[in-house]
């Protein structure tokens, strides 16, 4: 597909994401895996084990991209290693240009603790631009019942900041879907979850959540800040 023009795209993005409004994500997954081939990608942060169970059934042999800030949670980077070694997916670890020593001699100790924004910016967000580079459609674990800056996400959709496709499979999955699916498979999880983590990031800017509190309410907590950027 990388002989459309970005109009082209788009339009096509369009179309598709009301025509598979309320398919099964392995449906949405399959349709991107005819129409983009080699130039499909999947980003994952090893918190959405659902979708990398789905992707590597639904699209054998899918690029997926991980990436590791430095600050990651041990239990996640198992996480990464077992889906890397136990499933049909070509998982690539994209590291940020600096080591979190180098960004601290750059920037001072614990930059997330005093500039998340910038932090993110450097660990996440640049990392996946580079990530993303090669590819025509992307595809991420979102869910409008996520967060309210979610709640308008569409199945398929255009990503005006990169131009590119932009997949959200799960997009009308509530957590009782979730859950049903993990049952139903067998999915592994990132034993994070046991521990109460409902939303998983970098170990600095994580906490677990106490039961009913909103599952986004252990990512930076006690800020406003309620996205890495990577989605805004």
């Amino acid at each position: 597909m990388t002989d459309l023009t970005p109009d082209e795209l788009r339009a096509l993005a369009e179309q598709a994401g009301r025509d598979l409004e309320g398919a099964h994500p392995s449906d949405v997954l399959r349709w991107a895996r005819d129409v983009f081939g080699h130039d499909l990608v999947l980003a994952s942060s090893m918190g959405d084990e659902v979708l990398v169970d789905l992707a590597a059934k639904a699209v054998p042999g899918i690029d997926v991209v991980f990436l590791d800030t430095g600050y990651h949670f041990a239990e996640t980077i198992g996480t990464r290693d077992y889906y890397a070694d136990f499933t049909a997916v070509n998982l690539r670890t994209v590291l940020p240009l600096r080591t979190v020593a180098e960004q601290d001699a750059e920037h001072g100790p614990r930059l997330h603790d005093r500039d998340p924004n910038l932090c993110c910016a450097l660990r996440k967000v640049e990392p996946l631009e580079r990530a993303l580079a090669p590819y025509t459609a992307w595809v991420t674990g979102m869910r409008r019942e996520d967060a309210p800056t979610r709640t308008d996400i569409t199945v398929v959709g255009w990503d005006a900041k990169r131009a590119k496709v932009k997949l959200n499979p799960l997009a009308a999955w509530t957590q009782d879907d979730v859950d049903a699916y993990v049952t139903e498979h067998h999915v592994v999880l990132n034993p994070l979850r046991e521990a109460g983590y409902a939303s998983i990031g970098c170990a600095p800017c994580t906490r677990a959540v106490a039961p009913g509190e909103d599952p986004r309410a252990g990512r930076w907590a006690g800020t406003n800040k309620t996205e890495c950027g990577l989605h805004t």
